[in-house]
């Protein structure tokens, strides 16, 4: 056999390495694009899933460390995109009693996030259903549940505006704070649950499993070395006197309005109710579209927070501001009287008062609640001096306190009136009615019952705040104590002192609130009766106890309810008489100052 020349056999060697080459280039081809999803799933044998573990969100303890609101478990179904078998849709929907489409719905508006993170389809699964899932498991390509925890609320306490509910991060906040969520996660959306979201929420911690190709768990990756253990959130130790504030509750229900109590020596809120409310379980998991609807219908508007955002004028109860400021002014003295005829006439005007008082001075006109005296001590004062002394009370500003909700309220000046009237086109007839705290101006009862708390402690404004101290062992610091914020207002110790005496004899005295006494407890307070173009009078009362010492100062509003001092006072009164006489609660009191 003739043998091969040199040139053949590389010619030969070349042929084959170029069809070997060829060939490899073409399978690979095949392998990385034309059958890149059917090798991708086949590679899975050894995947690593990444499994979040839920924190637990932090819990509310009341200033007496009752719990006001815990977490409990709940079941989520949950579908993970990669793994999905889009042929089991019709089946989860029938079995989960899914709206048709549903599925698909929340699969195509979720495919912009990673294929690896599951999807939340439906919250609160029964334990029926979580039975069903565990026996069809492997059936059930894709399809898994978590243990998620929601809100439960065990002391029967409502605390609707105040505690604020969670509920699912929107896409726009999702975008805002990757670091920290992934889609279907429930955030805080109102009250605390909102402002002390970064604390409350936790860190998530991660396990990571091996998985087979159908996304089939087998073991723990590393025997659980490589995980990361989650850490709950801190939990909150609130201002509220939980008794107090279910006592409130009870007390307002029926009723339109709000009830603020705030300690005067801190500025600790220890009740906030508004009603209408609603019930916080209702938003605890998804909450019903009917029971939305229905909220949002309803022409009380429970949704709406009364005690920080709804506006009322303050009626009588605004008088003290107005002799504050003529007293710390020097416009008036102790011994300055105003006689009282019946009413008080300014250009072609009659202002009515509510009786004949004869001569009065301040603190007696404060006692009386004479119109006809703050009518002229408002011209005596001035615009300009009557709305720096509501702007140093906290008027016509945000107090701060720790819910976002909150609205600043009116405090009429000279340069609003020019902005809404028209430069030089009011009078001082205009201002005449703000002088009994009528006309445009408009308070929230959160900041009457600051500006009472001042005038109980002597003329100190503190911030409000429902939140005494967040705490943690595990987290770095344990724990965070909420700081008071107070200023002491420039007003001499003689002029709050006879407005405080004003409102002692408005209780104590002949004044319009004698039925608030307590037998044992030294009361003061103001009644108030606020216009209302749109039906029945606003019936306000604001007031602090003990006298010499005060541990509570409480803000009422009673909506279309005629005089303060017949409706809104005698809730007070209960309130006061409650948080004042329980012994063991005054013990607890003392022991924390």
């Amino acid at each position: 056999m003739r043998e091969l020349s040199p040139q053949i056999r590389t010619s030969i060697i070349n042929i084959l390495t170029i069809v070997i080459f060829f060939s490899l280039g073409f399978r690979l081809y095949q392998i990385q694009i034309v059958e890149t999803e059917k090798f991708q799933k086949t590679s899975e044998k050894n995947a690593i899933k990444e499994k979040v573990i839920e924190p637990y969100r932090g819990i509310f303890y009341d200033r007496n460390w009752k719990v006001l609101v815990d977490n409990q478990p709940s079941f989520t179904l949950r579908i993970t995109p990669y793994y999905f078998d889009t042929s089991l849709i019709p089946i989860l929907e029938k079995y989960f009693n899914l709206k048709h489409g549903y599925i698909k719905y929340i699969l195509r508006v979720n495919k912009s996030f990673s294929p690896f993170i599951p999807i939340r389809i439906q919250r609160g699964l029964s334990f029926e259903q979580i039975s069903w899932l565990e026996e069809n498991k492997e059936y059930l390509t894709g399809v898994d549940y978590s243990i998620d925890m929601q809100r439960a609320y065990p002391a029967g306490i409502r605390g609707s505006h105040l505690f604020g509910y969670c509920k699912e991060i929107s896409r726009k906040e999702l975008e805002e704070k990757k670091e920290f969520y992934i889609m279907g996660d429930f955030v805080g959306h109102s009250g605390l649950e909102k402002y002390y979201e970064d604390y409350l929420r936790g860190r998530k911690g991660k396990q990571f499993i091996y998985v087979d190709s159908k996304g089939r768990e087998i073991n723990p990756v590393n025997g659980g070395q490589n995980d990361i253990k989650p850490v709950s959130g801190y939990n909150a130790q609130l201002t509220i006197d939980g008794d107090l504030q279910k006592l409130a509750e009870e007390l307002l229900e029926g009723k339109s309005g709000a009830i603020v109590a705030i300690d005067p020596d801190n500025g600790e809120i220890l009740a906030l109710v508004s009603k209408p409310d609603f019930d916080l379980s209702h938003f605890a998991s998804m909450t019903p579209a009917s029971i939305w609807r229905e909220l949002n219908s309803d022409k009380r508007v429970p949704l709406f927070n009364r005690a920080t955002m709804s506006i009322y004028p303050p009626g009588s109860c605004f008088k003290p501001v107005n002799a504050v400021a003529a007293l710390n002014e020097n416009v008036i003295d102790e011994k300055f009287t105003y006689g009282c005829g019946g009413g008080f006439s300014f250009g072609n005007h009659f202002y009515k008062c509510m009786g004949t008082h004869g001569p009065l001075n301040v603190v007696h006109a404060i006692e009386k609640s004479c119109n006809t005296f703050f009518f002229n001590l408002i011209l005596k004062n001035g615009f300009e001096r009557w709305t720096k002394y509501g702007s140093l009370f906290g008027f016509g500003k945000k107090t701060g306190i720790d819910i976002y909700e909150e609205t600043s309220g009116i405090l009429p000046s000279i340069e609003y009136y020019n902005k809404i009237y028209g430069i030089n086109r009011w009078t001082k007839g205009y201002i005449v009615s703000l002088g009994v705290g009528q006309g445009e101006l408009g308070v929230t009862p959160l900041q009457m019952a600051v500006y009472v708390a001042t005038i109980a402690n002597g003329g100190t404004w503190y911030r409000p705040h429902a939140v005494r101290k967040l705490f943690n062992p595990e987290a770095n610091p344990p724990e965070i104590v909420i700081p008071i914020e107070g200023k002491k207002l420039p007003v001499k110790d003689e002029a709050i002192e006879l407005v405080r005496k004003g409102m002692y004899l408005v209780v104590n005295g002949a004044g319009t609130a004698t039925h608030v006494r307590i037998p044992g407890i030294e009361v003061a307070g103001k009644t108030g009766t606020a216009q209302n173009p749109h039906g029945k009078d606003h019936a306000w009362f604001i007031g602090f106890a003990p006298f010499e010492n005060p541990r509570i100062a409480i803000a009422v509003i009673v909506e279309n309810a005629g005089f303060g001092g017949t409706v809104a006072a005698p809730i007070a009164k209960q309130l006061i008489e409650f948080y004042l006489k329980d012994s063991k609660k005054n013990d607890k009191i003392l022991a924390q100052r």
